[in-house]
């Protein structure tokens, strides 16, 4: 049985859950959604998506879930891509994607607030459940951030019965999923690690407690009050949460905490230990993309003597360094990740075989990370590829950076890109936020920078900014601040 739901006020036992995924299936299935067809979700964190998650599956249909920030051309773009037959989507959203969707694609509506057309639920309740032939379970269907060029959509082979057993164990070890655990997930579902921790909790958890968005002291009661064994939290939440006055975050019993899951983004280790020193050793940390899957894990007790890494390889994982002429590199030379995790099936980028056989080499996968493994095997991730800022000739992770400006004084958030410079061809800048109430110095960040990284490391620039285009899950989309620095230039690095 699915893992009974708690979302706000609303509590939904795991039968009615299952009850709702067959008429949800059965209904698909009417709107001529057949075996392996894409259902589109362009929703907000709300119960209606784990309807939908457990509906596909019955209906053996991926479900491509949308960023719901995305304004027309962004969401038509994949709606037109991943071919999706139905889309599932709250009526605000509809509004700010205005003549995006293709014409043959069925709209269903799904209330956020009061006063919305609730047409979903009129359109689940006239459904009769799911009674064809049983049909191949399958997961969602994401699409890459498109750092460069549009984004693709990979799509995962169904997997073997032997791989099913496999996933389960990487979603212990990765994730701390398990039969019977109770798991909090504060992320947004419409990024791809968020939709699998969901998937796994609602497949073997007892009870699965989704939040609208992330509140810092809301997530502590919801952990006391429900008894949460496992939670989903990305480090730009760990700092929110280490902001909290010491009087609030001493309120809250969190004893029942055994794991905290992420990825996605690298946690800096002065973040990651200030997080270990007051729950305890319950912080893990994991190396995945949406192509290759969860390949690392870094237990807390390991976090402490190898700081900074994203851990060993998972179970049967793959991991390789290689240089740019397909090489591998020894122990502590920094070059491209390439790996493989037997615990998944192999996958595709919709419609674009091409760009599928470029990331590969050798039955490995690569999405661009840059990183070292040292002599016992544990990964150092540097940055993307295409992060790395090369400033007259050096390779800078920007990524080095950020991991110490998130812990100065003041500093809510940060992001560090390359900017074009004359002499050197590329230099640093720096975009940070600062805490409400906080009043930052861009020259008082340069020197506290300058004593505790390399010079060369320091950015010659730092602006003090409002907010940076981060999507809820904690990853900033660096395109969108390169591009307005390098706007007019009639060369890129």
């Amino acid at each position: 049985m699915t893992a009974a739901l708690i979302f706000g006020q609303l509590e939904r036992p795991g039968a009615e859950i299952d009850a709702r995924a067959a008429r949800l299936a059965g209904g698909l299935a009417r709107l001529g959604v057949e075996d392996g067809d894409v259902v589109a979700v362009m929703l907000r964190n709300d119960p209606a998506y784990v309807d939908i998650i457990q509906g596909c599956r019955i209906a053996g249909a991926y479900y491509c879930q949308i960023n719901w920030h995305f304004k027309r051309d962004e969401a038509g773009f994949i709606l037109g891509d991943c071919g999706a037959k139905v889309l599932f989507i709250q009526p605000d959203l509809l509004a700010e994607i205005d003549g995006a969707v293709p014409p043959h694609v069925r709209v269903i509506t799904v209330a956020h607030a009061p006063g919305d057309v609730a047409e979903f639920e009129t359109w689940l309740a006239a459904q009769a459940p799911y009674a064809g032939a049983p049909r191949t379970p399958r997961g969602h269907m994401a699409y890459t951030s498109g750092t460069t060029g549009r984004p693709k959509g990979v799509r995962r082979l169904p997997p073997t019965a032997a791989q099913q057993v496999l996933a389960a164990h990487v979603a212990k070890d990765a994730l701390g999923i398990y039969p019977g655990v109770r798991s909090l997930l504060s992320a947004p579902l419409y990024h791809s690690a968020p939709s699998s921790f969901a998937q796994q909790s609602l497949l073997q958890g007892s009870l699965f407690v989704l939040e609208e968005k992330f509140d810092a002291e809301a997530t502590l009661a919801l952990i006391e009050r429900h008894r949460i064994d496992t939670a989903y939290l990305v480090p730009v939440m760990y700092v929110r949460l280490l902001r909290l006055p010491a009087d609030v975050r001493s309120r809250y019993d969190l004893s029942s905490l055994t794991f905290v899951a992420s990825t996605g983004s690298p946690c800096a280790p002065e973040v990651k230990k200030a997080m270990i020193e007051w729950l305890g050793p319950v912080i893990y940390e994991a190396y995945a993309s949406s192509e290759t899957g969860y390949i690392t894990a870094m237990s807390p007790h390991d976090a402490m003597r190898k700081s900074g890494s994203a851990g060993k390889a998972l179970g049967s994982a793959q991991i390789r360094i290689l240089d740019e002429a397909g090489r591998e590199l020894p122990a502590g030379e920094i070059g491209t990740i390439y790996a493989h995790q037997p615990a998944y099936s192999d996958f595709t980028y919709h419609g674009n075989d091409a760009a599928r056989h470029a990331v590969g080499h050798d039955g490995l996968v690569s999405v661009g990370d840059m990183g070292y493994l040292d002599d016992e095997g544990f990964l150092f991730v540097c940055d993307r590829a295409s992060d790395m800022v090369i400033s007259g000739g050096v390779n800078i992770y920007p990524a080095e950076i950020e991991h110490v400006l998130i812990t100065l004084p003041g500093v809510a958030d940060c992001a560090v890109v390359g900017i074009p410079d004359d002499e050197f061809g590329e230099s640093l800048a720096a975009q940070v936020v600062a805490e409400a109430g906080a009043k930052l110095d861009a020259e008082i960040i340069r020197r506290t920078l300058s004593e505790r990284i390399a010079g060369y490391k320091v950015p010659r620039r730092i602006d003090i900014v409002e907010a940076l285009p981060r999507d809820d899950n904690g990853k900033v989309q660096k395109r969108k601040i390169r591009d307005a620095y390098w706007s007019g230039r009639s060369r890129r690095i």
